[in-house]
């Protein structure tokens, strides 16, 4: 089979026919981390290193592990260097994802079917500079080239979103969906928690020194977000905690944080508890997704961090944290209140969020995230789901991605490996061919839709 060929990643007959049916459906991708200013600025970029590698961490961490120097990833070298840097060591990324996928931008987007290394590094980099400096390769036309419907940004309770506002008027054909990720609200154990309390009254004019200004400002944030479009919260933890935790308990909590005092595990834990239940009250009351990104192990690599802070490709994945005791009393709680969509990062916590997905019709698996999201982690997780919930209720696709350039190759991948898990069970005999197109229709497009009532 030729190299990104049609083939590709299709092993049967049906596999191929389910993939065309599917192909040029729209792209909802509810989960990004979308630059919104950069979209509707629709300046577009200058190179081939700022559009695939400057701001991606999976891209830097890989060629941290091939013995690439700092100065050469995000030091100070120029991006020239810094491209001719990934290139030399691209083929060492053969069998991950990444060299899909950035091949995939290349062949999809520039039409460029030259493999990168070191001696294609100089000729792509011309040809892919040209090309950024026409208008078809700026932001908004890239989106309508990539087909794209919905794009759900990564926002702090704090931002402002006048760049969401903007958008309704200022970039035609595509949705851009601000998401509430609350995680500096939730952490009150780490030392920036306090600079989002202060942010968050510096954002709503509501003093939070005080428990009962703090709800009331992050109150106040989630019905300004519900005013611009939002569907969704999303709350990234590595151990989630929920049990029944009374008000006065959290405000105790917070006032010993709030003048210095160090905490417990216990106190953390209830603080956090408190907090979950109620977002998720928030979000019943106002018709929102709850997503819960589950189990990574954040800044891991100490130097790293040190150096340039997060999201720098330092995180790793771990099976030692619990779900089903951690999560028993928000699920119940919320049983028929709220869609809740759960991302797991280490694959071997499938079966546990499986089966609570499949007794509880609100909660959803969420696409395989992070270190998974490859065709070996995605058509493992779909055959997984497909055999112990129900696959017609997995939640799709999203791109989890840091970088506009890369939706449709990540949606691509996504497609041709639903494509290739569905035919194969039309190939055993499993499934009728007529049920496995409108079964891969509605995970590829109308599912995600259906969850989050775009």
């Amino acid at each position: 089979m030729s190299f990104l060929g049609k083939g590709y990643l299709l092993e049967t007959d049906a596999a191929r026919e389910l993939y065309d049916a599917i192909a040029e459906l729209p792209i909802v991708d509810p989960h990004t981390h979308a630059n919104v200013a950069e979209i509707v600025e629709n300046d577009g970029w200058d190179d081939i290193w700022e559009v695939e590698a400057a701001t991606d961490h999976y891209v830097w961490a890989l060629m941290r592990d091939c013995g690439v120097d700092e100065e050469l990833i995000t030091g100070d070298a120029s991006n020239r260097e810094k491209w001719n840097a990934l290139a030399s060591v691209f083929p060492q990324f053969a069998g991950n994802p990444t060299y899909e996928w950035i091949h995939l931008d290349l062949r999809r987007r520039f039409g460029i079917e030259k493999r990168i290394s070191a001696e294609t590094a100089d000729e792509i980099w011309a040809k892919t500079e040209a090309q950024l400096a026409n208008d078809a390769m700026q932001p908004q036309q890239l989106l309508e080239a990539m087909n794209v419907e919905v794009v759900g940004s990564t926002d702090d309770p704090t931002d402002d979103l006048e760049y969401h506002e903007r958008a309704v008027d200022e970039v035609s054909g595509v949705d851009v969906v601000p998401t509430w990720r609350a995680d500096r609200a939730v952490k009150i154990d780490r030392p920036e928690w306090t600079a989002f309390v202060d942010d968050l009254e510096a954002a709503t004019g509501i003093e939070t020194d005080e428990f009962d200004g703090f709800l009331e400002a992050l109150a106040a944030t989630h019905d300004y977000f519900d005013e611009r479009g939002c569907r969704a919260s999303d709350l990234g933890i590595e151990q989630p905690v929920s049990r029944p935790v009374g008000e006065r308990r959290a405000r105790k909590v917070f006032r010993r944080r709030v003048v210095g005092s160090s905490l417990s595990e216990r106190e953390v834990g209830d603080f956090q508890a408190f907090l979950l239940e109620f977002v998720g009250e928030l979000n019943a009351e106002n018709g929102w997704v709850t997503q819960l990104h589950l189990g990574s192990v954040r800044n891991y690599r100490d130097e790293l961090f040190e150096r340039l802070g997060p999201a720098a490709g330092g995180d790793i994945s771990t099976q030692d944290v619990e779900f089903a005791d951690a999560l028993e009393h928000f699920v119940n709680e919320f049983d028929g209140e709220t869609e809740i969509v759960l991302y797991t990062i280490d694959p071997t916590h499938y079966p546990t969020i499986a089966t609570m997905a499949r007794v509880f019709p609100h909660v959803t698996v969420g696409p395989a995230w992070w270190f998974n999201d490859s065709p070996f982690g995605m058509e493992q997780q779909l055959e997984y789901v497909g055999t112990v919930d129900l696959l017609s209720q997995h939640a799709g696709m999203v791109s989890d991605s840091r970088k506009l350039l890369s939706y449709g190759s990540r949606f691509e991948m996504f497609r041709r490996s639903l494509a290739n898990v569905v035919g194969k069970q039309v190939e055993r005999g499993q499934v009728p061919m007529d049920v496995a197109r409108e079964l891969v229709e509605r995970l590829a497009y109308e599912r995600p839709n259906e969850l989050y009532g775009f």
